[in-house]
């Protein structure tokens, strides 16, 4: 089975996290860096809120800031674009008769809002989410509650991921993975290519010839 990441692997929209966190630490005076970006990257809204509170010693509490977060973020996902070579591979995987679905860190407001738009909804058999299940995407257990919610074993899925910290949790989870560059995780990008099965720069060369667009 074939588990795809939205974020940044599915659709073009890491910027949109980033440009938030720019914004909302801005208006506290609070510079973006590294060691935010790497506290923030690629985890659920409540753990992202826990730590950003911890970080910038905020008074606000978790809540106020993931409400802050989603007004901000809100009319974003019904704009971003689909990465280059996505749909026609996911055309090519449905002719072929296998099975996939989302595992992501997204808020499910937002990854719906966007596979809706986007026309992508028919390609998956459900969605997964770290956020409803209170876990990290580089840590195994969401990559084994996926696999158990889709009655497969680890490993026999495949896991499409831009995040090195999230193709660790699922290598970890006994499963292939293939990492898939994004300019947001271009600093990660030659140790993804030496520690996943598979790297891509883009789903096109994953395709036949007869299906690329």
């Amino acid at each position: 089975m074939y588990f795809f990441d939205l974020d940044g692997t599915l659709i073009d929209s890491n910027g949109v996290w980033k440009q938030v966190d720019i914004d909302f630490l801005a208006k506290r005076n609070i510079p973006y860096s590294r060691a935010y970006f790497e506290g923030v990257a690629h985890t659920a809204l409540p753990l992202a809120a826990e730590f950003t509170k911890e970080f910038c010693h905020l008074e606000e509490s978790c809540e106020e800031i993931i409400a802050e977060w989603m007004e901000m973020s809100r009319d974003m996902y019904a704009r971003v674009p689909i990465k280059p070579g996505v749909r026609s591979f996911l055309k090519q995987c449905k002719a072929e008769g296998r099975r996939m679905a989302v595992v992501t860190s997204s808020v499910p407001e937002h990854c719906y809002t966007a596979l809706k738009k986007l026309d992508l909804e028919k390609y998956f058999e459900n969605v997964t989410f770290a956020q409803q299940a209170g876990m990290h995407k580089k840590h195994p257990d969401v990559w084994l509650a996926a696999a158990e919610k889709n009655s497969v074993r680890p490993q026999d899925c495949t896991v499409f991921d831009d995040s090195l910290a999230a193709c660790s949790g699922a290598r970890a989870a006994g499963m292939r993975v293939v990492g898939v560059y994004d300019q947001y995780f271009n600093a990660e990008s030659k140790e993804m290519r030496a520690f996943c099965d598979v790297f891509i720069e883009s789903f096109e060369e994953l395709l036949y010839p007869q299906t690329q667009r």
